[in-house]
């Protein structure tokens, strides 16, 4: 069944609900067909650049050009953030604002539940595109490791998009990139967090105070919440809760 729904900022877009095979017409991709493609690539050049991939996941949800971005480097100088894309490069200067003000409003809880949610949102009017494309994009948010990536996806004005094969997309997208190193030459954060801070997350995960804390581990309440900060400031987080949500999500507890 087609559907057409409202987003944020009055963005309106037309999806499918589900896919039959003959469905599959509209598309130049099968899931059969990507999944082979996919893993020639992989086996081909495991470590090398994700634009191939990328390539083929785009061909597969109807797509027409993908940028993918180091979501959580946005704000940063420079295009550090910048991964892999094949959308006009004026295009992506224009779009670097957007992304680091999302990234800016948005919570732990926001950035745990957005996940291979897609999200669409209209480009600004006075922004040149290919021909036939349509100024609405989709975006998917998803996780490799510790980087938070942003795959940013523009279709043809007449495109019928699938919520299905869009989630699809996100998670081969993210099971693919995790077998490159070609992410960018700064793969990770530079922090480490110590045994201690470790422990203090763990346990203000499973719900305990700071004076709880500090009498299963014989230490001061003072010093409990130094390690609590300490976390903090190393997961950029501004609350217990968001330290806990950046902790799940990263495999931390």
């Amino acid at each position: 069944m087609e559907v057409e729904l409202s987003g944020k900022d009055g963005v309106r877009t037309r999806q499918r609900d589900a896919l039959s095979p003959a469905d599959d017409r509209m598309y130049g991709l099968t899931k059969e067909q990507l999944i082979l493609r996919l893993a020639a690539v992989s086996g081909a050049d495991a470590t090398g650049c994700p634009s191939k991939a990328l390539r083929l996941l785009t061909e597969y949800v109807g797509a027409s050009l993908f940028f993918l971005a180091r979501y959580d480097l946005v704000q940063e100088h420079g295009l550090d953030f910048v991964v892999s894309s094949n959308w006009p490069f004026d295009l992506v200067r224009r779009v670097e604002a957007e992304l680091a003000s999302a990234y800016s409003r948005s919570s732990e809880f926001d950035k745990c539940l957005s996940l291979l949610q897609p999200k669409f949102a209209l480009l600004p009017d006075d922004v040149a595109l290919p021909h036939g494309i349509s100024r609405q994009y989709c975006t998917l948010l998803l996780n490799v490791g510790r980087n938070r990536l942003a795959l940013l996806l523009l279709f043809p004005g007449d495109v019928v998009l699938s919520p299905e094969r869009l989630r699809e997309t996100g998670l081969m997208a993210g099971y693919c990139l995790s077998l490159t190193s070609g992410m960018g030459h700064k793969a990770e954060r530079d922090f480490e967090l110590t045994e201690r801070e470790l422990e203090c997350l763990y346990w203000i995960a499973e719900g305990k105070t700071s004076d709880e804390i500090a009498m299963i581990l014989g230490i001061s309440r003072n010093t409990i919440n130094n390690y609590i900060t300490s976390v903090m400031r190393k997961t950029a987080t501004k609350t217990r809760s968001e330290a806990i949500a950046y902790a799940v999500r990263n495999n931390l507890v």
